[in-house]
């Protein structure tokens, strides 16, 4: 799955830390999910369109 969790994070001058804080999940995780090694849970998903004053499809795309 594609995402703009790094572009949206670095337009912000957010570290991955400060990401993960923000939303209570580790800095790996927000660094899993930027590498495209890990799908954020649908909940998980939902706080970083929040967080980001995006819809969940804007943030995150099907590969197909």
């Amino acid at each position: 799955m594609k995402n703009r969790v790094r572009q949206l994070r670095t337009d912000q001058g957010l570290s991955q830390a400060s990401l993960g804080a923000a939303l209570s999940v580790s800095r790996q995780t927000i660094n899993s999910i930027e590498q495209g090694r890990y799908t954020p849970s649908l909940p998980l998903a939902m706080r970083l369109a929040r967080y980001f004053d995006q819809r969940v499809e804007e943030v995150f795309e099907d590969d197909e």
